[in-house]
């Protein structure tokens, strides 16, 4: 079932005369989150803003073709997982590593918990996944998302995205178990 603000803009979208004013409000409507997991993907500002004008892009170039087979932040927020993997994919060829967290040069033995230094350690640890397996651990982790809408918006099986999961937790934990 669409949002009433989505059946506005779908509306909108399929008229010429009124395709740009759709858009404006598709953007309204999904800017900020759409923005939200890409960067929990990238974890880079201007990396984050490219994917995401990439992203507009396509949906405003394959709007008028929604099916509404899915609602409307499902498609776009496909739309988006995309782009943010095909930026990972980029950042490998080029082979640039953004880091926005680093890791402080102090002596760990015998202080307190440091959540900075175990907030920095897990994103360390999620940076060195393969992009597929960050992607889903973002989404399930962080996003707490259910593995039926992830394989939606991936188009990928939920028992591979369980076994994408289960690998990138392990590697996680053994991660961050060999530098505490």
């Amino acid at each position: 079932m669409q949002a009433p603000h989505d059946e506005e803009i779908i509306r909108l979208c399929a008229h010429d005369s009124t395709r740009d004013k759709g858009f404006a409000l598709l953007l309204k409507c999904y800017s900020a989150r759409l923005y939200q997991v890409l960067f929990g993907i990238l974890r880079h500002h201007q990396d984050t803003d490219d994917a995401l004008q990439n992203a507009f892009v396509k949906a405003y170039r394959y709007l008028p073709q929604f099916e509404q087979r899915s609602s409307l932040y499902t498609w776009l927020h496909r739309i988006a997982i995309h782009a943010g993997l095909d930026m990972l994919e980029q950042r490998k060829r080029h082979r640039r590593l953004v880091m926005t967290d680093q890791l402080p040069d102090t002596e760990t033995s015998g202080q307190v918990f440091d959540s900075q230094r175990a907030v920095a350690l897990l994103e360390e640890a999620v940076a060195q996944l393969p992009p597929k397996q960050g992607v889903v651990f973002r989404l399930r982790y962080y996003e707490e998302l259910p593995y039926e809408h992830i394989s939606e918006m991936l188009g990928t099986s939920v028992g591979a995205l369980k076994a994408n999961f289960h690998h990138a937790l392990r590697f996680v934990e053994q991660y961050i178990s060999q530098r505490v």
